[in-house]
């Protein structure tokens, strides 16, 4: 017995001292996409906002290809000592669908540290669209069924999951031609050579500012206050009930992380995200900080849950998936 308890208390002390010294090297925030695209971009602003609240350095590594699954896999096989984490979009919730053969399991093998933010979207078309507002839109899109080109920025793209949810609940198949990469799809939308596009604000505000496409409708509930973007209706209050897209961003730690370890990370997220700095630096890309109970893990986890009950039917009725 007096034993048992020795090794109980050693073992108390060596979590304790490992507590203590965590962090005592560079944290490194896996980026499962290239550098210079939007999720990059959230993931420096975060290390900024970072870095003090968790008293360490802050290194980004993009890891990409496969749609995010590289780099969710690398973090998901990493160490569980709090050096190795992953920053991930909504990828997190449509990789167990989109994917074949995944390599991990979403729910299973990371431990869930909190979300940072929401993107919303924005439903756009060529400059040559005969349609003004979105009611004359959809009168076009009846009237041209099987001839409409929606374009995406690839499989598992922000684009592609809207467009596919956006089809669903318009009930009119639409011909998905997928780019590499919004700039290319963008450049084709706007040169007329495809019809409509559904993507991110962070990559649409400014074309639609520019008057260089057409813009009809936003993705989520509520309506945007940003001025380009403020009179455009939701898809929700145009008929689609409960229509509901935006592109959010969490943070997760491999399984088995230390929770004394896990602690930590997720109080210095939650002080991060609150930097002013940090909360300006997202309204510039067009994203609201989140700021509800999803900051947890255990909240984010249930959100990416159902996130992913949400996708996987549309996905699969859809019949796009990648080994």
């Amino acid at each position: 017995m007096k034993k048992k308890l020795l090794l109980l208390s050693l073992a108390s002390l060596t979590a304790g001292a490992a507590l203590a010294e965590y962090p005592d090297k560079p944290v490194t925030i896996v980026v499962p996409f290239a550098a210079g695209g939007p999720t990059d971009k959230v993931a420096r602003d975060l290390a900024e906002s970072l870095r003090k609240p968790l008293g360490a350095t802050i290194v980004i590594e993009n890891v990409g290809g496969a749609g995010g699954t590289l780099g969710a896999t690398k973090v998901a096989k990493a160490a569980p000592d709090g050096y190795t984490v992953l920053l991930h979009h909504i990828g997190m919730a449509t990789s167990p669908a989109l994917y074949r053969n995944l390599q991990y399991k979403t729910l299973d093998d990371f431990e869930y540290l909190g979300m940072v933010n929401e993107v919303p979207m924005t439903l756009i078309g060529k400059p040559g669209l005969p349609a003004n507002s979105y009611p004359e839109l959809v009168k076009w899109l009846e009237a041209n069924k099987g001839k409409i080109n929606l374009a995406n920025a690839g499989l598992g793209a922000a684009s592609h999951l809207c467009g596919l949810l956006f089809q669903s609940a318009l009930k009119i198949d639409m011909t998905t031609v997928p780019y590499k990469g919004t700039g290319p799809a963008m450049t084709d939308l706007m040169g007329g050579q495809v019809d409509l596009m559904c993507d991110q604000t962070t990559n649409t505000t400014s074309q639609i500012e520019g008057g260089k496409v057409k813009a009809y409708a936003v993705t989520t509930t509520k309506r945007l206050t940003t001025p380009a973007l403020a009179k455009l209706p939701t898809l929700d209050e145009m008929g689609m009930k409960g229509f509901n897209v935006s592109i959010w961003h969490g943070v997760y730690a491999p399984k088995n992380t230390p929770k004394a370890v896990l602690d930590k990370i997720s109080t210095a997220l939650r002080t991060a995200i609150r930097d002013p700095e940090f909360i300006k630096r997202q309204e510039a890309l067009g994203a609201v900080v989140v700021t509800d109970g999803r900051v947890n893990g255990a909240e984010h986890k249930k959100f990416v849950e159902a996130e992913i009950n949400k996708w996987g039917p549309v996905i699969k009725a859809a019949g796009q998936y990648a080994d």
